[in-house]
């Protein structure tokens, strides 16, 4: 592969410290029990109706407090669902910077790639609704996980092939463990989640095989065909 040297100098080198989302600090009492019940009335109804039938109207009634409470702090509901996915967000990051291997270091960077696939699958497996409503729209390139999520798998490719475009591959690794994709394969096409995590496996030993050596032949000229009249001459 060809080396991409303008985007390896974007993020750190291998070895970097992850950051983390970080939990809110100096908050007033009264606020920060304003923001524990809100989180707790929104995890209660996403929960018993599904993100997408609850209003933020209904989480002020919920909470006790009021509609301009809940939009001042959390803007959106899209906002107010990511919220509460926090929690379990540090903890899954957690694991990858200090947990055991094979997520957590100590493992090889492919084992470890394939082992943060399969935990992201387990919490959509979930919460993956939850995490749609959270989605919406570029919702979730905008935020804090994806961002650990990016840099994460951006270091773990380069530790596995130096020459790689590593960024642009982590994209498009991560684009395959979307919330979206997640409800259709697993709600409306009703797959096992085992199979899910068999063809997550299935497609990173593909991308990236170990020691970096392309698992597919280069194509030459005479293979391609680049129109239907030049399909209809051979």
């Amino acid at each position: 592969m060809a080396t991409h040297p303008d985007t390896h100098a974007q993020l750190p080198v291998s070895g970097a410290a992850l950051p983390v989302i970080e939990t809110d600090g100096g908050e007033r009492a009264d606020a920060a029990r304003n923001r524990a019940r809100i989180l707790a009335s929104a995890a209660r109804l996403f929960g018993e109706r599904g993100a997408n039938c609850v209003s933020m109207d209904d989480v002020a009634e919920a909470a006790g407090v009021g509609k301009g409470t809940v939009f001042r702090r959390f803007g959106s509901r899209a906002a107010l669902a990511q919220a509460v996915l926090s929690e379990q967000e540090r903890s899954f990051q957690e694991h990858i910077i200090r947990g055991a291997a094979p997520l957590g270091p100590g493992a090889p960077p492919r084992e470890r790639l394939i082992a943060f696939g399969e935990g992201v699958l387990d919490q959509l497996d979930r919460h993956a609704l939850l995490v749609a409503a959270a989605e919406v729209g570029g919702a979730r390139f905008l935020s804090a996980p994806y961002g650990v999520y990016r840099l994460h798998v951006t270091l773990l490719l380069r530790e596995i092939d130096p020459t790689c475009d590593a960024e642009m591959l982590a994209e498009m690794l991560l684009a395959a463990l979307g919330a979206d994709l997640f409800v259709y394969l697993r709600h409306l096409r009703s797959l096992p989640l085992e199979r899910l995590k068999s063809s997550w496996r299935e497609l990173v030993l593909r991308a990236v095989p170990d020691g970096g050596a392309s698992p597919l032949p280069a194509r030459s000229s005479a293979d391609h065909i680049s129109s239907p009249a030049a399909a209809r001459s051979t």
